[in-house]
């Protein structure tokens, strides 16, 4: 049997989104170019995208409810059932799985009594897997509402969602304060951020992102290499190659002193080429063809 049309906002409802609708179509030359944004709106006003949202939409951008259902289930940040004030996601990308992704996300499974994308029975908190959070470097990473708590372990992220259900203050390890979901959905709906001070915490970088950037610069000093065997440099007349070591006894000079240019690592050492052997030439060993 056909599905019923999707019912309407309330009266009150549907004036308050359109002006909110209007807003945002007006940053847009081309008005279905909006869809994203509003699509967020209405997942703020419910906490996930229903089909009544899907159908304002479409009545705002003039789409049909077909074109904005293929968008609203094509990305994973529209929720397309209820779920929780917090949206708790633990990366198990490669990285974040080898560093210990895998054991966070299982143990806090056990320790919520949810599986992926379920949501507690207080409405608190949604956990699920995601992938990459481009933060690698401060892997393994539970993010909620999509702000960062890096470095986690299955200890920490317990306490971490034990906190968000009790209702007790939580910060992020980087960007703004946290909020709830629908508070989130409509900051990315393109509204501002009311909250003091918000808007100067996010977007930020943390040390191990920015350490790359600074080598380059010239702010910090490049490592000092240590030779990968003896840990120094060779005097040339026998010595660490020709002398057997006590390998618990540390050797003199061995701690930072940079491997000498003539250590090269098999990525800086040239290769023989026809070029630098010309006792093998490079060439064809037969005809085209053969």
């Amino acid at each position: 049997m056909p599905e019923l049309p999707a019912p309407a906002y309330p009266d009150d409802v549907r004036v308050r989104l359109e002006a909110d609708a209007r807003e945002v179509v007006a940053r847009y030359p081309d008005s279905r170019s909006a869809l994203l944004p509003l699509l967020h709106l209405v997942q703020s006003e419910e906490g996930h995208v229903t089909r009544t949202g899907m159908r304002f939409c479409a009545d705002v951008l003039g789409l049909t409810t077909a074109e904005v259902t293929a968008v609203a289930t094509f990305y994973s940040m529209y929720r397309r059932r209820p779920s929780g004030d917090y949206q708790v996601g633990v990366c198990t990308n490669t990285l974040c799985a080898v560093m210990g992704g895998d054991a966070i996300f299982e143990s806090l499974q056990e320790h919520l009594g949810v599986g992926n994308g379920e949501t507690t029975g207080d409405g608190k908190v949604t956990l699920e897997h995601i992938e990459c959070n481009a933060a690698c470097d401060f892997a393994p990473v539970v993010m909620v509402n999509w702000e960062f708590f890096d470095n986690q372990t299955p200890d920490s992220a317990r306490h971490l969602v034990d906190d968000l259900v009790a209702g007790r203050p939580v910060t992020p390890t980087r960007g703004a304060p946290l909020c709830t979901f629908k508070e989130t959905a409509r900051i990315l709906a393109g509204f501002p951020d009311e909250r003091d001070g918000a808007v100067a915490a996010g977007g930020s970088a943390g040390p191990a992102s920015l350490a790359g950037l600074k080598l380059a610069k010239g702010e910090v000093a490049a490592a000092r290499v240590v030779h990968p065997r003896d840990g120094g440099p060779h005097d040339g007349g026998g010595g660490a190659h020709d002398a057997p070591r006590d390998q618990g006894a540390p050797q003199q000079g061995a701690e930072h002193d940079p491997a000498p240019p003539k250590h090269l690592s098999s990525h800086d050492e040239p290769e023989q080429t026809s070029a630098s052997d010309p006792s093998h030439p490079a060439g064809p060993t037969a005809e085209e063809g053969e």
